[in-house]
């Protein structure tokens, strides 16, 4: 059985993945495939540098990552380009993960943590999709305390995504992120219960 796990930035998908780690699914992490590909020698990264130029690269060949967030967050057709790029290579990782984790683990569940799983029309690829969710304004409260962004820069990283609202009423089932961890917890340990019973 497998889920994929999304919600948007800053609504603690990585809090609830954990914790279903911790319960006993095997994870597939789509940002750690994502970081990877941009690894200094991989042919993702050496065609995001031909696109965007040279300038995105630190002096020891590893990206800029501040550089090429400010390029692509403000720039719609920038980040359709970085995602044009980077996209498929790491939809081809997750399908080669999910798939082996499934055939040496049949008995337990494979969680895939898709940030970008909705926008990507990535849905068909799971039996359920749960949406971690926690309201804009928490998002971006979050976002602002978190990777120390001014209001317009937390504002244009949240315009580069599905609002959370379309998110969470498209879900199989969505873990409320905006209160306690306790509370959290509890909501997975519900979801995972019925997981088990299906």
């Amino acid at each position: 059985m497998n889920i994929g796990l999304t919600g948007g930035i800053a609504t603690g998908k990585s809090t609830v993945s954990s914790l279903l780690v911790k319960k006993g699914a095997m994870l597939v992490d789509a940002d750690a495939i994502a970081r990877e590909v941009m690894l200094p020698g991989h042919p993702v990264l050496a065609a995001v540098a031909e696109f965007f130029g040279q300038g995105i690269l630190q002096e020891d060949g590893t990206l800029d990552r501040k550089k090429l967030g400010n390029i692509v967050f403000d720039d719609k057709e920038a980040l359709k380009a970085l995602n044009d790029i980077s996209h498929p290579e790491i939809r081809k990782e997750i399908r080669k993960q999910m798939m082996e984790l499934e055939t040496a683990y049949p008995e337990r569940l494979v969680v895939v943590d898709i940030p970008l799983l909705y926008e990507s029309g990535l849905q068909s690829m799971f039996e359920e999709v749960w949406v971690v969710y926690a309201p804009r304004d928490v998002q971006k409260e979050r976002l602002m305390k978190r990777d120390l962004l001014s209001i317009g820069q937390a504002e244009a990283r949240l315009q580069s995504q599905m609002d959370i609202e379309q998110k969470k009423s498209s879900a199989d089932r969505v873990i409320d992120n905006s209160h306690s961890l306790e509370v959290t917890e509890q909501q997975v340990n519900e979801c995972w219960l019925q997981m088990r019973l299906i």
